[in-house]
């Protein structure tokens, strides 16, 4: 059962497409292995997070962490949204031929790509604190090509979009906030 539970981590962190293709990876332990993979990854953010909230500290004064069950619960309720978001474009409103519509199957693929994010740990030092952008920009990938699989999409330009939407726009969001601040308005 371990065995197979690393095998799962390795298999995503190398952007193993047969992860995604292969019945055994979806049996019934698949749920509990990515929810094990969310727990693991929410309570290795605990560090690097806590690097941030002491850098932010520095610039807008003291901030408070959030609690331990905050975070596990935070992580397990962006595990959904994210599975929720992805579902309901991925295969209900921009299908292939061939989509198969399982929620659960999301869920696990969602959860599996979470792999990445467990090289977090790695972050002791906030000079260190650029591998956290590293880790998530291959998390980023390893959902499309998760993803890509799942829906048997025929390229990579349906899953990167589905992907990467929600990021830009609030990349564009937070712009326009900060670009607000700056200049004094309100909307």
């Amino acid at each position: 059962m371990i065995a197979q539970f690393l095998n799962i981590i390795l298999l995503s962190i190398k952007l193993d497409k047969s992860l995604y293709k292969e019945s055994r990876y979806y049996s019934d332990a698949a749920i509990f292995f990515a929810a094990l993979i969310i727990l693991v990854t929410s309570l290795i953010s605990i560090l690097p997070n806590t690097f941030f909230l002491d850098y932010m500290a520095t610039i807008i004064g003291k901030v408070e962490p959030p609690r331990l069950a905050g975070v596990i619960i935070g992580g397990f309720i962006g595990w959904v949204l994210i599975s929720c978001y992805l579902f309901f474009f991925g295969a209900i409103l921009f299908p292939s031929k061939s989509t198969e519509k399982n929620f659960k199957k999301t869920m696990v693929v969602v959860g599996y790509a979470h792999s990445p994010l467990i090289l977090n740990c790695l972050i002791l030092k906030p000079s260190l604190f650029f591998i956290f952008g590293l880790t998530y920009i291959w998390y980023i990938l390893t959902l499309i090509v998760g993803l890509n699989q799942l829906y048997q999409y025929k390229n990579l330009i349906k899953s990167t979009f589905l992907v990467t939407a929600p990021i830009i726009l609030l990349i564009m969001y937070t712009i326009l906030q900060i670009s607000t601040l700056l200049t004094g308005t309100t909307s």
